[in-house]
Protein backbone atom coordinates (compact mmCIF):
# COMPACT_ATOMS: atom_id res chain seq x y z
CA UNK A 1 0.00 0.00 0.00
CA UNK A 2 1.53 3.33 -1.03
CA UNK A 3 0.92 6.31 1.22
CA UNK A 4 2.49 9.62 2.11
CA UNK A 5 3.24 8.41 5.62
CA UNK A 6 3.63 4.90 7.01
CA UNK A 7 4.43 4.71 10.70
CA UNK A 8 4.79 1.54 12.81
CA UNK A 9 3.73 1.35 16.42
CA UNK A 10 5.78 -0.39 19.08
CA UNK A 11 3.26 -3.26 19.04
CA UNK A 12 3.58 -4.11 15.36
CA UNK A 13 0.58 -2.15 14.09
CA UNK A 14 1.18 0.24 11.22
CA UNK A 15 -0.64 3.53 10.73
CA UNK A 16 -0.94 5.21 7.35
CA UNK A 17 -2.06 8.70 6.47
CA UNK A 18 -1.86 10.87 3.40
CA UNK A 19 -3.42 11.00 -0.04
CA UNK A 20 -3.27 7.28 -0.78
CA UNK A 21 -4.50 6.32 2.69
CA UNK A 22 -7.41 8.73 2.35
CA UNK A 23 -8.34 7.29 -1.04
CA UNK A 24 -8.41 3.72 0.28
CA UNK A 25 -10.26 4.74 3.45
CA UNK A 26 -12.91 6.58 1.42
CA UNK A 27 -13.40 3.55 -0.80
CA UNK A 28 -13.77 1.20 2.18
CA UNK A 29 -16.17 3.54 3.94
CA UNK A 30 -18.30 4.13 0.83
CA UNK A 31 -18.75 0.40 0.33
CA UNK A 32 -19.58 -0.08 4.01
CA UNK A 33 -22.11 2.77 4.29
CA UNK A 34 -23.93 2.03 1.05
CA UNK A 35 -23.87 -1.70 1.73
CA UNK A 36 -25.35 -1.13 5.17
CA UNK A 37 -28.08 1.10 3.75
CA UNK A 38 -29.31 -1.44 1.25
CA UNK A 39 -28.44 -4.77 2.85
CA UNK A 40 -29.15 -4.31 6.56
CA UNK A 41 -32.50 -5.69 7.64
CA UNK A 42 -34.56 -4.10 10.39
CA UNK A 43 -35.55 -6.38 13.24
CA UNK A 44 -38.28 -5.68 15.77
CA UNK A 45 -38.43 -9.00 17.62
CA UNK A 46 -37.48 -7.39 20.94
CA UNK A 47 -39.47 -4.68 22.63
CA UNK A 48 -39.01 -4.85 26.43
CA UNK A 49 -36.31 -2.38 27.48
CA UNK A 50 -34.43 -4.99 29.54
CA UNK A 51 -34.26 -7.41 26.62
CA UNK A 52 -33.14 -4.64 24.27
CA UNK A 53 -30.44 -3.55 26.69
CA UNK A 54 -29.11 -7.06 27.23
CA UNK A 55 -28.97 -7.62 23.48
CA UNK A 56 -27.17 -4.29 23.00
CA UNK A 57 -24.53 -5.08 25.63
CA UNK A 58 -23.94 -8.54 24.20
CA UNK A 59 -23.44 -6.95 20.80
CA UNK A 60 -21.40 -3.88 21.78
CA UNK A 61 -19.03 -5.78 24.06
CA UNK A 62 -18.83 -9.09 22.26
CA UNK A 63 -15.53 -10.91 22.75
CA UNK A 64 -15.15 -10.88 18.95
CA UNK A 65 -15.02 -7.07 18.84
CA UNK A 66 -11.60 -5.51 18.33
CA UNK A 67 -12.67 -1.99 19.26
CA UNK A 68 -15.55 -0.16 20.92
CA UNK A 69 -17.78 1.24 18.18
CA UNK A 70 -21.27 2.67 17.74
CA UNK A 71 -22.74 -0.04 15.52
CA UNK A 72 -23.47 -0.41 11.82
CA UNK A 73 -22.71 1.36 9.55
CA UNK A 74 -19.96 2.95 11.65
CA UNK A 75 -18.67 -0.37 12.94
CA UNK A 76 -15.94 -0.68 10.32
CA UNK A 77 -14.12 2.44 11.59
CA UNK A 78 -13.00 3.84 14.91
CA UNK A 79 -13.99 7.33 16.03
CA UNK A 80 -11.83 8.52 18.96
CA UNK A 81 -14.20 11.41 19.85
CA UNK A 82 -16.94 8.93 20.73
CA UNK A 83 -15.29 8.10 24.06
CA UNK A 84 -16.08 11.63 25.24
CA UNK A 85 -19.37 12.24 23.47
CA UNK A 86 -21.22 8.94 23.24
CA UNK A 87 -19.92 6.41 25.74
CA UNK A 88 -18.37 8.12 28.75
CA UNK A 89 -20.25 5.81 31.14
CA UNK A 90 -19.66 2.29 29.82
CA UNK A 91 -17.93 1.43 33.12
CA UNK A 92 -20.69 2.84 35.34
CA UNK A 93 -21.30 -0.17 37.65
CA UNK A 94 -25.05 0.47 37.72
CA UNK A 95 -25.19 -0.16 33.96
CA UNK A 96 -23.17 -3.40 34.14
CA UNK A 97 -25.29 -6.53 34.10
CA UNK A 98 -22.92 -9.00 35.81
CA UNK A 99 -19.26 -9.88 36.39
CA UNK A 100 -18.88 -11.30 32.88
CA UNK A 101 -20.25 -8.09 31.38
CA UNK A 102 -17.73 -6.13 33.50
CA UNK A 103 -14.84 -8.23 32.18
CA UNK A 104 -15.88 -7.74 28.56
CA UNK A 105 -16.29 -3.99 28.98
CA UNK A 106 -12.97 -3.53 30.74
CA UNK A 107 -11.05 -5.57 28.19
CA UNK A 108 -12.61 -3.87 25.18
CA UNK A 109 -12.05 -0.39 26.59
CA UNK A 110 -8.42 -1.30 27.31
CA UNK A 111 -7.88 -2.57 23.76
CA UNK A 112 -9.60 0.48 22.30
CA UNK A 113 -7.69 3.12 24.25
CA UNK A 114 -4.40 1.28 23.76
CA UNK A 115 -4.79 1.37 19.98
CA UNK A 116 -5.70 5.06 20.03
CA UNK A 117 -2.59 5.81 22.06
CA UNK A 118 -0.48 3.87 19.57
CA UNK A 119 -1.91 6.11 16.86
CA UNK A 120 -0.97 9.23 18.87
CA UNK A 121 2.58 7.89 19.23
CA UNK A 122 2.67 7.43 15.46
CA UNK A 123 1.48 11.07 15.11
CA UNK A 124 -1.83 9.96 13.59
CA UNK A 125 -4.33 12.21 15.38
CA UNK A 126 -7.27 12.08 12.98
CA UNK A 127 -11.04 12.05 13.25
CA UNK A 128 -11.27 8.46 12.05
CA UNK A 129 -9.15 5.31 11.97
CA UNK A 130 -10.15 2.77 9.34
CA UNK A 131 -8.82 -0.81 9.68
CA UNK A 132 -7.20 -2.10 6.50
CA UNK A 133 -6.39 -5.65 7.63
CA UNK A 134 -3.45 -7.40 9.34
CA UNK A 135 -2.60 -4.69 11.83
CA UNK A 136 -2.84 -1.87 9.30
CA UNK A 137 -4.85 1.28 10.01
CA UNK A 138 -5.65 4.28 7.86
CA UNK A 139 -5.86 7.66 9.56
CA UNK A 140 -8.26 9.99 7.76
CA UNK A 141 -10.07 13.22 8.61
CA UNK A 142 -13.83 13.44 8.07
CA UNK A 143 -14.44 16.18 7.05
CA UNK A 144 -11.79 18.44 8.41
CA UNK A 145 -9.08 18.27 11.05
CA UNK A 146 -10.34 17.20 14.49
CA UNK A 147 -11.06 19.39 17.48
CA UNK A 148 -12.06 16.56 19.82
CA UNK A 149 -9.98 13.49 18.96
CA UNK A 150 -7.57 14.06 21.84
CA UNK A 151 -10.57 14.84 24.03
CA UNK A 152 -11.99 11.40 23.29
CA UNK A 153 -8.70 9.66 23.99
CA UNK A 154 -8.35 11.47 27.32
CA UNK A 155 -11.97 10.59 28.16
CA UNK A 156 -11.31 6.90 27.53
CA UNK A 157 -8.15 7.03 29.62
CA UNK A 158 -9.94 8.88 32.44
CA UNK A 159 -12.70 6.30 32.46
CA UNK A 160 -10.20 3.46 32.78
CA UNK A 161 -8.22 5.12 35.58
CA UNK A 162 -11.34 5.84 37.64
CA UNK A 163 -12.97 2.45 36.95
CA UNK A 164 -12.57 1.22 40.54
CA UNK A 165 -13.79 4.40 42.25
CA UNK A 166 -17.56 3.84 42.07
CA UNK A 167 -19.24 1.07 44.08
CA UNK A 168 -20.21 -1.62 43.59
CA UNK A 169 -16.85 -2.43 42.03
CA UNK A 170 -16.05 -5.61 40.12
CA UNK A 171 -12.57 -7.15 40.08
CA UNK A 172 -12.44 -6.38 36.36
CA UNK A 173 -12.79 -2.67 37.18
CA UNK A 174 -9.75 -2.73 39.47
CA UNK A 175 -7.79 -4.45 36.71
CA UNK A 176 -8.99 -1.87 34.19
CA UNK A 177 -7.95 1.00 36.48
CA UNK A 178 -4.48 -0.51 36.88
CA UNK A 179 -4.17 -0.91 33.11
CA UNK A 180 -5.22 2.72 32.66
CA UNK A 181 -2.53 3.97 35.01
CA UNK A 182 0.06 1.93 33.14
CA UNK A 183 -1.11 3.38 29.82
CA UNK A 184 -0.89 6.92 31.19
CA UNK A 185 2.68 6.28 32.35
CA UNK A 186 3.66 4.69 29.04
CA UNK A 187 2.05 7.18 26.66
CA UNK A 188 1.96 10.35 28.75
CA UNK A 189 4.86 11.87 26.81
CA UNK A 190 3.14 11.24 23.48
CA UNK A 191 -0.07 12.82 24.75
CA UNK A 192 1.85 15.82 26.06
CA UNK A 193 3.39 16.39 22.64
CA UNK A 194 0.00 16.12 20.91
CA UNK A 195 -1.74 18.47 23.37
CA UNK A 196 0.98 21.10 23.01
CA UNK A 197 0.75 20.79 19.22
CA UNK A 198 -2.98 21.47 19.49
CA UNK A 199 -2.33 24.53 21.65
CA UNK A 200 0.25 25.80 19.16
CA UNK A 201 -2.25 25.47 16.31
CA UNK A 202 -4.80 27.91 17.74
CA UNK A 203 -5.35 30.98 15.60
CA UNK A 204 -5.93 34.62 16.56
CA UNK A 205 -9.40 36.02 15.93
CA UNK A 206 -10.34 39.67 16.24
CA UNK A 207 -13.86 40.67 17.25
CA UNK A 208 -14.57 44.39 17.57
CA UNK A 209 -10.98 45.02 18.56
CA UNK A 210 -10.81 42.25 21.16
CA UNK A 211 -8.38 39.38 20.53
CA UNK A 212 -9.31 35.73 20.98
CA UNK A 213 -7.81 32.32 20.19
CA UNK A 214 -9.88 29.84 18.17
CA UNK A 215 -9.13 26.44 16.72
CA UNK A 216 -11.24 27.18 13.63
CA UNK A 217 -10.79 30.87 12.90
CA UNK A 218 -9.96 30.27 9.22
CA UNK A 219 -11.47 26.88 8.45
CA UNK A 220 -13.89 24.32 9.95
CA UNK A 221 -12.68 21.81 12.51
CA UNK A 222 -14.44 18.51 13.02
CA UNK A 223 -16.33 17.67 16.21
CA UNK A 224 -19.19 15.29 17.02
CA UNK A 225 -21.38 17.32 14.66
CA UNK A 226 -18.75 17.10 11.95
CA UNK A 227 -20.95 17.39 8.86
CA UNK A 228 -21.68 21.04 9.67
CA UNK A 229 -19.47 23.25 7.51
CA UNK A 230 -19.38 26.37 9.69
CA UNK A 231 -16.21 27.89 11.09
CA UNK A 232 -15.79 29.58 14.48
CA UNK A 233 -18.09 27.17 16.30
CA UNK A 234 -18.66 27.12 20.00
CA UNK A 235 -18.58 23.34 20.25
CA UNK A 236 -15.19 22.91 18.57
CA UNK A 237 -13.53 25.49 20.80
CA UNK A 238 -15.24 24.20 23.95
CA UNK A 239 -13.80 20.76 23.10
CA UNK A 240 -10.30 22.22 22.82
CA UNK A 241 -10.61 23.96 26.20
CA UNK A 242 -11.81 20.72 27.81
CA UNK A 243 -8.87 18.85 26.26
CA UNK A 244 -6.49 21.28 27.93
CA UNK A 245 -8.35 21.04 31.25
CA UNK A 246 -8.32 17.24 31.32
CA UNK A 247 -4.67 17.04 30.25
CA UNK A 248 -3.76 19.22 33.24
CA UNK A 249 -5.95 17.19 35.60
CA UNK A 250 -4.31 13.96 34.43
CA UNK A 251 -0.83 15.42 34.92
CA UNK A 252 0.01 15.16 31.23
CA UNK A 253 0.71 18.87 30.75
CA UNK A 254 1.65 21.54 33.25
CA UNK A 255 -0.75 24.48 33.07
CA UNK A 256 2.19 26.89 32.90
CA UNK A 257 3.29 25.27 29.64
CA UNK A 258 -0.14 25.93 28.18
CA UNK A 259 -0.15 29.46 29.56
CA UNK A 260 3.09 30.25 27.73
CA UNK A 261 1.62 29.01 24.44
CA UNK A 262 -1.81 30.59 24.87
CA UNK A 263 -0.69 33.84 26.43
CA UNK A 264 -3.31 33.41 29.15
CA UNK A 265 -4.25 30.88 31.81
CA UNK A 266 -7.03 28.34 31.30
CA UNK A 267 -9.51 30.31 33.38
CA UNK A 268 -9.04 33.40 31.20
CA UNK A 269 -9.11 31.29 28.03
CA UNK A 270 -12.51 29.85 29.00
CA UNK A 271 -13.91 33.24 29.99
CA UNK A 272 -12.83 34.58 26.59
CA UNK A 273 -14.78 31.83 24.82
CA UNK A 274 -17.88 32.50 26.89
CA UNK A 275 -17.57 36.25 26.28
CA UNK A 276 -17.17 35.74 22.53
CA UNK A 277 -19.89 33.16 21.93
CA UNK A 278 -22.18 34.44 24.68
CA UNK A 279 -22.05 38.16 23.98
CA UNK A 280 -25.76 38.19 22.98
CA UNK A 281 -26.79 36.65 26.30
CA UNK A 282 -26.97 33.07 24.97
CA UNK A 283 -24.46 30.69 23.38
CA UNK A 284 -24.29 31.36 19.68
CA UNK A 285 -23.45 28.16 17.82
CA UNK A 286 -21.23 29.74 15.16
CA UNK A 287 -19.83 33.17 14.34
CA UNK A 288 -19.59 32.19 10.68
CA UNK A 289 -22.06 33.72 8.22
CA UNK A 290 -24.93 36.19 8.58
CA UNK A 291 -26.47 36.81 11.99
CA UNK A 292 -30.04 35.53 12.21
CA UNK A 293 -32.69 35.37 14.94
CA UNK A 294 -31.57 33.76 18.22
CA UNK A 295 -33.43 30.51 17.69
CA UNK A 296 -31.61 30.00 14.38
CA UNK A 297 -28.26 30.79 15.97
CA UNK A 298 -28.20 28.02 18.61
CA UNK A 299 -27.61 24.27 18.36
CA UNK A 300 -28.13 21.42 20.82
CA UNK A 301 -24.47 20.41 20.85
CA UNK A 302 -23.75 23.47 23.01
CA UNK A 303 -24.32 21.15 25.99
CA UNK A 304 -20.78 19.89 25.52
CA UNK A 305 -19.55 16.68 27.07
CA UNK A 306 -19.96 14.88 30.38
CA UNK A 307 -17.92 16.59 33.13
CA UNK A 308 -16.42 18.77 30.43
CA UNK A 309 -16.86 22.43 29.60
CA UNK A 310 -19.80 23.61 31.73
CA UNK A 311 -19.33 24.56 35.39
CA UNK A 312 -22.80 25.13 36.81
CA UNK A 313 -21.38 26.36 40.10
CA UNK A 314 -20.48 29.56 38.25
CA UNK A 315 -23.45 31.95 38.27
CA UNK A 316 -22.51 33.49 34.93
CA UNK A 317 -22.23 30.11 33.21
CA UNK A 318 -25.57 29.05 34.66
CA UNK A 319 -27.20 32.16 33.22
CA UNK A 320 -25.77 31.52 29.74
CA UNK A 321 -26.80 27.88 29.86
CA UNK A 322 -30.35 28.73 30.99
CA UNK A 323 -30.80 31.41 28.32
CA UNK A 324 -29.69 29.01 25.58
CA UNK A 325 -31.68 26.08 26.93
CA UNK A 326 -34.81 28.22 27.24
CA UNK A 327 -34.53 29.29 23.59
CA UNK A 328 -34.45 25.64 22.55
CA UNK A 329 -37.24 24.50 24.87
CA UNK A 330 -39.61 27.32 23.90
CA UNK A 331 -39.24 26.95 20.12
CA UNK A 332 -41.71 24.44 18.55
CA UNK A 333 -39.47 24.03 15.50
CA UNK A 334 -36.76 22.67 17.79
CA UNK A 335 -38.55 19.46 18.64
CA UNK A 336 -40.56 16.59 17.21
CA UNK A 337 -44.23 17.52 17.80
CA UNK A 338 -45.83 16.23 21.02
CA UNK A 339 -42.49 14.92 22.33
CA UNK A 340 -39.40 15.96 24.24
CA UNK A 341 -37.16 14.89 21.34
CA UNK A 342 -35.15 18.03 20.62
CA UNK A 343 -33.57 18.48 17.20
CA UNK A 344 -29.92 19.40 16.72
CA UNK A 345 -31.01 22.77 15.29
CA UNK A 346 -34.17 24.51 14.18
CA UNK A 347 -32.84 24.74 10.62
CA UNK A 348 -30.61 22.49 8.57
CA UNK A 349 -27.04 23.85 8.58
CA UNK A 350 -24.69 24.66 5.78
CA UNK A 351 -23.38 21.22 4.85
CA UNK A 352 -20.62 19.73 2.78
CA UNK A 353 -21.89 18.84 -0.70
CA UNK A 354 -21.89 15.11 0.03
CA UNK A 355 -24.29 15.64 2.94
CA UNK A 356 -26.56 17.96 1.01
CA UNK A 357 -27.01 15.11 -1.43
CA UNK A 358 -26.95 12.08 0.86
CA UNK A 359 -28.27 13.15 4.29
CA UNK A 360 -29.15 16.86 4.49
CA UNK A 361 -30.78 16.76 7.94
CA UNK A 362 -28.20 14.44 9.49
CA UNK A 363 -26.98 17.02 12.01
CA UNK A 364 -29.68 19.64 11.61
CA UNK A 365 -33.41 18.89 11.69
CA UNK A 366 -32.99 15.46 13.23
CA UNK A 367 -33.03 14.33 16.84
CA UNK A 368 -30.03 12.57 18.35
CA UNK A 369 -30.98 10.70 21.54
CA UNK A 370 -27.41 11.01 22.82
CA UNK A 371 -27.36 14.84 22.52
CA UNK A 372 -30.74 14.87 24.25
CA UNK A 373 -29.32 12.74 27.06
CA UNK A 374 -26.50 15.25 27.52
CA UNK A 375 -29.04 18.10 27.42
CA UNK A 376 -30.95 16.37 30.21
CA UNK A 377 -27.77 15.81 32.22
CA UNK A 378 -26.72 19.47 31.96
CA UNK A 379 -30.24 20.44 33.10
CA UNK A 380 -29.76 18.25 36.16
CA UNK A 381 -26.35 19.86 36.72
CA UNK A 382 -28.08 23.25 36.65
CA UNK A 383 -30.78 22.23 39.11
CA UNK A 384 -28.26 20.65 41.46
CA UNK A 385 -26.06 23.75 41.49
CA UNK A 386 -28.95 26.21 41.82
CA UNK A 387 -30.79 24.20 44.45
CA UNK A 388 -34.04 24.13 42.45
CA UNK A 389 -36.09 21.97 40.11
CA UNK A 390 -36.35 24.28 37.12
CA UNK A 391 -35.47 21.67 34.52
CA UNK A 392 -36.02 18.25 36.14
CA UNK A 393 -39.44 17.67 34.56
CA UNK A 394 -38.06 18.48 31.11
CA UNK A 395 -35.06 16.20 31.68
CA UNK A 396 -37.36 13.39 32.74
CA UNK A 397 -39.54 13.98 29.68
CA UNK A 398 -36.51 13.69 27.40
CA UNK A 399 -35.47 10.38 28.93
CA UNK A 400 -39.00 8.96 28.96
CA UNK A 401 -39.42 9.69 25.25
CA UNK A 402 -36.04 8.13 24.43
CA UNK A 403 -37.11 4.99 26.27
CA UNK A 404 -40.34 4.89 24.26
CA UNK A 405 -38.48 5.39 20.96
CA UNK A 406 -36.01 2.64 21.89
CA UNK A 407 -38.81 0.17 22.53
CA UNK A 408 -40.83 1.21 19.46
CA UNK A 409 -37.87 1.06 17.08
CA UNK A 410 -36.31 -2.08 18.57
CA UNK A 411 -33.03 -0.57 19.77
CA UNK A 412 -31.24 2.58 20.91
CA UNK A 413 -31.15 4.85 17.86
CA UNK A 414 -28.29 6.94 16.56
CA UNK A 415 -30.84 9.52 15.42
CA UNK A 416 -34.54 10.00 14.73
CA UNK A 417 -36.12 11.94 11.90
CA UNK A 418 -38.16 15.10 12.50
CA UNK A 419 -41.26 12.94 11.88
CA UNK A 420 -40.30 10.70 14.81
CA UNK A 421 -39.24 7.79 12.59
CA UNK A 422 -35.92 6.02 12.14
CA UNK A 423 -33.67 8.39 10.21
CA UNK A 424 -32.99 7.16 6.70
CA UNK A 425 -32.40 8.65 3.28
CA UNK A 426 -31.75 7.12 -0.11
CA UNK A 427 -28.05 6.76 0.87
CA UNK A 428 -27.94 6.45 4.65
CA UNK A 429 -29.67 4.64 7.48
CA UNK A 430 -28.98 5.55 11.09
CA UNK A 431 -27.27 3.00 13.30
CA UNK A 432 -28.66 1.10 16.25
CA UNK A 433 -26.19 2.59 18.71
CA UNK A 434 -25.63 -0.30 21.10
CA UNK A 435 -22.63 1.23 22.89
CA UNK A 436 -24.47 4.51 23.64
CA UNK A 437 -27.13 2.76 25.73
CA UNK A 438 -25.26 2.73 29.12
CA UNK A 439 -24.99 6.52 29.17
CA UNK A 440 -28.78 6.72 28.91
CA UNK A 441 -29.16 4.42 31.93
CA UNK A 442 -26.72 6.51 33.98
CA UNK A 443 -28.62 9.75 33.37
CA UNK A 444 -32.00 8.03 33.90
CA UNK A 445 -30.84 6.97 37.37
CA UNK A 446 -29.87 10.55 38.13
CA UNK A 447 -33.11 12.07 36.81
CA UNK A 448 -35.53 9.65 38.47
CA UNK A 449 -33.53 8.68 41.55
CA UNK A 450 -33.91 4.98 40.81
CA UNK A 451 -32.36 2.64 38.21
CA UNK A 452 -34.34 1.91 35.06
CA UNK A 453 -33.07 -1.69 35.15
CA UNK A 454 -32.04 -3.88 38.08
CA UNK A 455 -29.51 -6.71 37.93
CA UNK A 456 -29.41 -9.77 40.17
CA UNK A 457 -25.63 -10.17 40.13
Amino acid sequence: MNSDISLPSDRGNRFYQGVAATFFANALQAVNFLGDRFLRKSHHSLSAIEDLYRHSMDSAFSVTEAFLVTGAPHASAYYPRDFAWFYPDVLDPETIMDAQDAVRRGRLLDKSVRLLLEAVRADVVTTTIVPAGRGRYLGVNYFSRPSDTLLGILAGLQQMISADQRPPSYLAMAQCAHAGRLLLAEYGGDLRRAVLQLASALEPFDDDGAGYLLCDARGPRSAATDTRAERRRFVTNACVYTTFLWSVQLGIVDENELKRLLGRDLSRYKKDLLRLFGKDGYIRHSLDGPKGPPVSAVALDFVGVHRGFWDMNDVGERALFAATADLIIAEPRFRIPSTFHFLVSADNPRNKMIHKIAAPAYQGRSSWPTFNVEFADRMLDYDEASGGDQYRACAQGILKDIRTATEVHGGYQELISEQGLKYRTWAYKGAVAHSWFPRFLSVWRRAYGTPLLQWND
